[in-house]
């Protein structure tokens, strides 16, 4: 299949992707689907828990293109929103009692309104603010140069992704010059407090691993990470999130390239762990689009797989809809039960 990363346009519309995800060796029963699996222990139909995230998505513009993205997100893309959107979310926030917003993207501080949002949001009472922020869009351009002011006088969260504390791996995945720049924007973080020992501003950084396969022991990780960065960069920060790769979007367009597909779907099923089912993250979270459509995760709504609430928008959600909802699922959320499980707050469990 033809790569289309230099067009920074999706390897094929959502419903191919779900083909493809259904097909062999699903379709053949040489592995189990997800709904069998969830049978199997007792959880099916997948149910939620309290709400108490809003993990909202900006845009899909970002000053990056890196491979492993599954929101294929790039400098050319359009899909933005709008302050009357936000104002929407936040009304839905305040209704549903969550206490935690997400903040991400693309590169969510790429919205011309994300700082408005955040102010916005600081008066509603939000008490938990996360930006996932690339680090690179600190230094990308003078306007972002007081990004890490603005997030601690807002107590805002940071979570960065930062695939490897190496050069070569982290420019490999995320392209060239973007290690160096990363560096660059922990320092300016670190000056602001961020990350420091003892300090309530808190900064996380995101691994992904880089093949096809699954992440290490996130404890071992992070314990080589903070002794590699601060060995050679003085760089400090709180807690590494190891999250695995999803077989969506651009991953699968390596996946299938590279003639890891089937491969790396098997780890993925026989990887199941039922333990990590109690806790995914579409159990207590509410996935919104930039255009504010809901889904049950980002996953999903990178796949356009709506949910299975009456309201289909966030200016019509009500928490008993989005409480009574049975959580719709397919073959890619094995990713996020597999070994340790996965989520955007990281490992699930201990196993």
């Amino acid at each position: 299949m033809k790569s289309l990363h230099a067009q920074n346009k999706p390897l094929a519309e959502p419903a191919e992707q779900l083909a493809i995800l259904a097909g062999a060796p699903f379709l053949e029963g040489q592995l189990p689907t997800f709904q069998n699996q969830l049978q199997s222990i007792g959880q099916w139909p997948l149910t939620p828990k309290k709400l108490e995230i809003f993990q909202v998505n900006l845009g899909y513009m970002c000053n990056q293109v890196c491979q492993h993205c599954h929101v294929d997100a790039g400098p050319d893309r359009k899909e933005i929103m709008t302050r009357q959107t936000m104002q929407a979310c936040l009304e839905a926030m305040a209704r549903s009692g969550a206490h935690t917003l997400d903040l991400t993207g693309g590169a969510p501080e790429m919205n011309p309104d994300f700082r408005w949002f955040v102010e916005e949001a600081a008066k509603i009472g939000v008490n938990d603010f996360i930006v996932r922020c690339n680090l690179t869009i600190v230094v990308a351009n003078k306007k972002y140069n007081d990004l890490p002011q603005f997030f601690a006088r807002h107590q805002v969260h940071v979570v960065s992704s930062l695939p490897y504390y190496e050069v070569q791996r982290t420019d490999r995945q995320r392209g060239e010059g973007v290690f160096h720049k990363s560096i660059e924007a922990l320092r300016m973080l670190n000056a602001e407090g961020y990350g420091m020992p003892g300090s309530p501003l808190k900064l996380d950084l995101v691994y992904n691993p880089s093949g096809a396969f699954l992440p290490n022991n996130q404890q071992g990780l992070e314990a080589d990470f903070k002794a590699a960065l601060f060995r050679d960069y003085g760089i400090h920060f709180h807690q590494l999130f190891a999250i695995t790769n999803m077989p969506i979007s651009r991953y699968l367009e390596y996946l299938l390239a590279s003639d890891n597909y089937e491969d790396y779907m098997d780890t993925l099923v026989r990887a199941f762990n039922p333990a990590a089912v109690e806790n995914v993250m579409c159990r207590n979270t509410v996935s919104v689009g930039w255009d504010g459509r809901i889904f049950d995760c980002d996953f999903n709504q990178m796949l356009q797989l709506p949910c299975s609430t009456k309201a289909k928008h966030v200016e019509q959600l009500s928490p008993e809809d989005w409480n009574n909802r049975s959580i719709v699922v397919a073959s890619h959320c094995y990713g996020c039960t597999a070994g340790s499980g996965s989520s955007c707050q990281g490992t699930l469990t201990n196993a």
